[in-house]
């Protein structure tokens, strides 16, 4: 990948964490003057951080070098913030249940991942 490409992959990697930040800490502002919000804004609000940190998961991922193994894992954590997401911002949809229980089974699988250190990590300067 170019060093242009690349570094504009990161910028966006960049700027959707800082509106992943910004959009929770609204999350939070929610959760101490619900009120001030429109009615039903909780739902896109507790969406909206878990969709864009996964776009910028993806966006981080792919400005670096990377093999297929980091990007399937990558993928695989950003599917789990998704379904997450559209659990909450459809509750009350028939299928937000099933949405919930994929994002539960994709966040395991990443975690068992990286206990069983899959992909394993390159060898680095401090000798790994």
């Amino acid at each position: 990948m170019s060093t242009g490409r690349s570094r504009v992959l990161a910028v966006l990697a960049l700027s959707l964490g800082a509106l992943t930040l910004a959009s929770a800490a609204l999350l939070l502002v929610w959760n101490v003057a619900p009120a001030r919000f429109p009615a039903g804004a909780h739902d896109l609000l507790g969406a909206l951080p878990l969709a864009l940190v996964a776009f910028a998961a993806l966006a981080y991922q792919v400005s670096r070098p990377y093999g297929w193994r980091d990007l399937v894992k990558t993928g695989l954590l950003a599917a789990a913030f998704l379904f997450w997401a559209a659990n909450q911002l459809w509750p009350s949809y028939g299928g937000a249940l099933l949405f919930n229980d994929l994002a539960i089974v994709l966040f395991v699988l990443d975690v068992v991942f990286v206990i069983v250190g899959w992909p394993a990590a390159p060898p680095g300067p401090e000798g790994g």
